[in-house]
């Protein structure tokens, strides 16, 4: 039984979601199972599309539409507590080879959860089973208990210069 190590990808640069994805492609080419919890999205974004074509994937979305420039409503909060449990019953099934918790620390960010309530589920991990947590905001005490930590720094990003998110590449 090979051991699951706990990755974190934060910062304030692209490519955090983009790096879960790229792993979740290489995780099914070697015939794993992977199961993506995107937190505080709502959205069907591009790569959704495709992933529910694709055989031995899960995504389930735990959010109720943007909220990041207002206070999240009681149903911001219920959806995040809903899928942190839902994941905690996931990986005590060990049914997944990889768990991906998209924008969890986006989540504990917003008060949406708990930062003990993650570092309590990276303790209930089973060992073989590899558990990646993105988003910005990652608190220390996550970043500590992870085995693998990649910060994305934004250096140049063409959104400044007022290009919006762009179907098949942003979102």
């Amino acid at each position: 039984m090979e051991k699951g190590y706990i990755h974190v990808y934060t910062g304030n640069g692209k490519g955090k979601t983009t790096a879960g994805l790229g792993l979740t492609l290489r995780a099914l080419g070697a015939g794993k199972k992977v199961f993506i919890a995107q937190f505080v999205k709502s959205i069907e974004y591009s790569e959704l599309k495709i992933l529910k074509n694709l055989d031995h994937v899960h995504v389930s979305l735990y959010g109720h539409g943007c909220f990041v420039t207002k206070e999240p409503a009681k149903e911001d909060i219920l959806a995040a507590q809903e899928g942190l449990e839902n994941v905690r019953n996931i990986l005590k099934s060990q049914k997944y080879d990889l768990v991906i918790l998209d924008e969890i620390t986006i989540a504990i960010f917003f008060k949406l959860l708990s930062t003990q309530d993650v570092l309590s589920l990276l303790d209930d991990k089973p060992d073989p089973t590899e558990l990646v947590i993105t988003g910005r905001y990652c608190p220390a005490e996550i970043i500590e208990k992870a085995d693998l930590v990649t910060e994305m720094k934004e250096i140049k990003h063409y959104y400044t210069q007022g290009v919006l998110s762009r179907e098949g590449i942003d979102k």
